[in-house]
């Protein structure tokens, strides 16, 4: 075997160099898979509504296609799937268990950081783009989601690299309209992963473009309108195949009180978000603590959302005064303009729908504004750094450093038990990284001394920044978190929610142990090598007895609304009609079409009895269906755990 001689070596090594930039970026991303991969399995199914639909998906390809909620496809979640379809795509090569849904999520998070950083980088400095990175990487509610199965992880990386792709269009001049294509075609699919929402960058991506964009106008225009084809495309492909399929060739549509994509598209999870007006909701928003309090401008600042989103904010909407006023006069193209519009855009437009929106909101909606922060304070540092002995560039970063350090102290005294220490430790801290900011300019020192005066002076800004939440990040990542209303940060910090609960546990006369709310630990758990994972209390007696009664039925068993289902369905791995869907109030099925289900032996067990949903009862369908099964059939008891037989002949 011949071995390189020594010139050979170096100039091999001179031909693959490796810079200080690369090496940090790397860092960078493979630091933040180690955090969100760190103890991955302490969540177990998360949020087992969707883990039963990724579940379903890794077996059944219809129930995939539909993100139905079971592999027989009777109805689906309450969302477009896409974001169902990477996790069960994953379940389908490794086998469905807590690693295979849940390493995508934690990879979508480590793609995301790496998008903010390549988009910064592109118009700025790498320490511009390395600050963006840790930034999102180290946001509390970025964590959480990037830990957890709902869709907005991979909603969050589909506006990145559409808001990277207008990047790389605003600079091009011959493939312009190719980049702002795609950029259209990642929102749509956005659409796809949790509709509406996605659509609230369009202002800043479009408005981005048509001002600073290379091309001339009328070249802008039809970028921008192909760029909105190329959305719909992407939106819209899946829609009009379940829109125009007949009702009975697909599962019934979960959330539309009309069994309609559109309806649900436009209703529960679209106007009805804004005016509170959502048919089948479990409840607006308006004035009620637990979907997000009164509406208005101090909505993101306090109480359960703070802890989430609210370190750096101030902070961002500084740094997009910054940039635009760096702009000033320049020419129609400049960058720093442009990047304000672009980030800025979408974190003003984002911040004041979820600010005013009246319908359900939850906390961990905020991580929608985590990569425009991110970028915002990234790009804005830099700008401000480079000009720090001039007075005033001086004055506004110092000021901004002081207000975060503030701010830090407010949040985290907010939780007076957790880390008394940190408050005072980020208050002192950041007055010193402020002087630092403000004297050590004016002292007149020599090149080296003054290079690492600067270098002192930005891990104390730094640290004023990221101390806070990585506290709080690293909380979230140590504990369990699972159930409909995940929230970041140590336990007793949110205002709202805790650990998961809030949505958990099982409806008025569900099934008892399978509490949904509850964190999943444990072992069981689906096959694979990436399967495992816990089950949510249900009994092993109760687990034989759906399996041994599933064989030659469509439906193992139905159980009143998607909470009482997914257990079941998760730990038994057989499908479980959700009566009512997610939250009991759909009319799937009706009374009469249940009765002709059970005539044709497609149900064999009915788990539970009694009310409906979250509403305490509010599902009329789901009260009529419990109160016929209770007259008409025999219960009895498995494990803890009523159950009927719905063939009328016993166990």
């Amino acid at each position: 075997m011949s071995t390189l001689t020594e010139p050979r070596r170096v100039a091999l090594a001179a031909s693959y160099p490796i810079s200080r930039e690369k090496a940090l970026y790397g860092g960078l991303l493979v630091l933040t898979a180690i955090a969100y991969l760190w103890g991955l399995s302490k969540n177990g199914y998360a949020n087992e509504y969707y883990a039963a639909a990724v579940q379903a998906g890794s077996t059944s390809w219809k129930a995939w296609f539909f993100g139905s909620f079971d592999s027989s496809s009777f109805i689906t979640v309450d969302k477009t799937p896409a974001s169902l379809w990477v996790m069960g795509l994953s379940g389908r090569i490794f086998g469905f268990g807590v690693w295979s849904m849940l390493i995508p999520q934690a990879l979508t998070g480590v793609a995301s950081v790496g998008f903010v950083y390549v988009s910064v980088r592109r118009w700025f400095s790498p320490n511009a783009a390395l600050l963006a990175g840790g930034i999102l990487a180290l946001t509390p509610v970025a964590v959480l989601m990037f830990r957890f199965n709902n869709p907005d992880a991979l909603l969050v990386l589909l506006l990145v690299a559409g808001a990277w792709a207008v990047t790389r269009a605003i600079d091009s001049e011959r493939f312009a309209g190719r980049w702002m294509a795609l950029a259209g075609l990642l929102v749509g699919f956005g659409f796809l992963t949790k509709m509406l929402q996605a659509f609230l960058v369009l202002p800043a991506f479009g408005l981005a473009y048509l001002v600073a964009g290379r091309p001339a106008l009328g070249k802008r225009i039809v970028h921008s309108l192909v760029a909105l084809g190329a959305m719909i495309v992407g939106a819209g492909w899946w829609i009009a195949i379940v829109e125009l399929l007949p009702a009975s060739a697909r599962p019934y549509v979960g959330g539309s009180p009309t069994n309609s994509i559109l309806e649900l598209t436009l209703g529960y999870n679209g106007l009805g978000r804004l005016t509170g007006d959502e048919a089948g909701s479990v409840g607006g928003g308006t004035g009620n603590p637990g979907w997000g309090g009164a509406t208005g401008l101090q909505r993101l600042f306090g109480g359960e959302f703070a802890g989430q989103i609210a370190w750096l904010l101030p902070a961002a909407l500084i740094a997009t005064v910054v940039l635009v006023v760096a702009a000033g006069r320049s020419a129609r193209t400049d960058r720093t303009r442009a990047f304000a519009i672009l980030w800025g855009g979408w974190l003003v437009v984002t911040g004041l729908v979820f600010s005013y929106m009246q319908g359900i909101i939850h906390s961990y909606y905020m991580v929608a504004l985590a990569p425009a922060i991110a970028a915002l304070i990234g790009a804005a540092s830099m700008v401000l750094w480079r000009r720090r002995t001039e007075w005033m560039p001086r004055v506004v970063l110092a000021g901004g450093v002081l207000l975060t350090a503030g701010w830090s102290f407010s949040l985290l005294s907010s939780t007076s038990d957790y880390l008394p220490w940190l408050r005072w430790t980020i208050l002192l801290v950041g007055v010193a990284a402020a002087g630092a900011v403000m004297v050590l300019p004016e002292l007149g020192l020599r090149r080296t001394a003054a290079r690492r005066g600067g270098v002192l002076a930005g891990v104390l800004l730094v640290l004023t920044a990221l101390a806070g939440p990585t506290a709080y990040s690293v909380s979230t990542i140590s504990e369990a978190h699972a159930g409909a209303l995940p929230s970041a940060g140590p336990a007793g910090a949110s205002g709202f929610g805790g650990r998961g609960g809030g949505m958990g546990g099982p409806p008025p006369g569900g099934p008892p142990g399978t509490a949904n709310g509850a964190a999943t630990r444990g072992g069981g758990g689906a096959g694979g090598f990436l399967g495992g994972g816990g089950t949510s209390g249900v009994s092993s007696e109760l687990i034989t007895f759906l399996q041994q009664g599933s064989k030659g039925y469509t439906w193992a068993a139905a159980a009143v609304t998607a909470n009482g289902a997914a257990p079941l369905q998760i730990a038994a791995e057989v499908p479980v009609m959700a009566i009512g869907g997610f939250n009991g109030t759909d009319p799937a099925p009706s009374l009469a079409e249940f009765q002709q289900l059970v005539a044709q032996g497609k149900v064999h067990y009915f788990v539970g009895s009694g009310g409906g949903g979250f509403g305490g009862g509010r599902g009329g369908t789901t009260n009529e269906i419990s109160t016929w099964v209770q007259e008409n059939f025999q219960a009895q008891t498995i494990g803890s755990t009523t159950v009927y037989d719905l063939t009328g002949n016993g166990a």
